[in-house]
């Protein structure tokens, strides 16, 4: 655990490199937590979340077509996946949104059906060459804590897209 954290210490200190770690773990849940300097601005880091669609692999989804993929970004809205009968896949719910911090209740995946608790958060906050972009993941649930590492390799691949979209445009 030490070396983990000194590893994502040292990653978040030299520009251009991510941090992605897990940050704790026990049998009914796990917290991972990505972070990275960006040279953007802290509301493209916060809008980017929006546009789900653009970032998010679609190997991924249940479609494996991202483009099937929505974000009703407000308080409440639906991150959902229209399946191919037509009825939406609800993967998780805005719960609210700061200009520097989007929150979202969001059991993805193999979640589904057992957390009893999925904050999915993303921030952007002030950093020496321009904004910290972080993403937060804290699991709770029976069992749960056995998915970490696989979830961890998801959502990592998920937030290297998201970054890839923010500085490049394109995942």
């Amino acid at each position: 655990m030490l070396r983990s954290a000194l590893i994502a210490a040292v990653l978040t200190l030299v520009p251009g490199l991510a941090a992605a770690e897990i940050v704790s773990r026990s049998e009914n849940g796990f917290t991972l937590r990505f972070a990275v300097g960006l040279e953007a601005s802290r509301e493209d880091v916060i809008d980017a979340v929006r546009n789900v669609p653009a970032w998010w692999d679609p190997a991924h989804s249940y479609t494996g077509d991202a483009a099937n993929l929505s974000l009703a970004f407000q308080p409440g809205g639906c991150w959902c996946e229209r399946m191919a009968d037509g009825a939406d896949f609800r993967h998780g719910s805005v719960m609210s949104i700061d200009p520097d911090r989007v929150r979202f209740d969001a059991p993805l995946g193999p979640l589904n059906g057992r957390a009893t608790r999925a904050d999915l958060i993303f921030s952007a906050g002030p950093e020496n060459r321009g904004t910290l972009a972080s993403m937060d993941f804290v699991v709770e649930g029976p069992g749960v804590g056995a998915l970490a590492d696989a979830v961890h390799g998801v959502m990592q691949q998920g937030w290297s897209r998201y970054i890839r979209f923010i500085e490049y445009g394109e995942p």
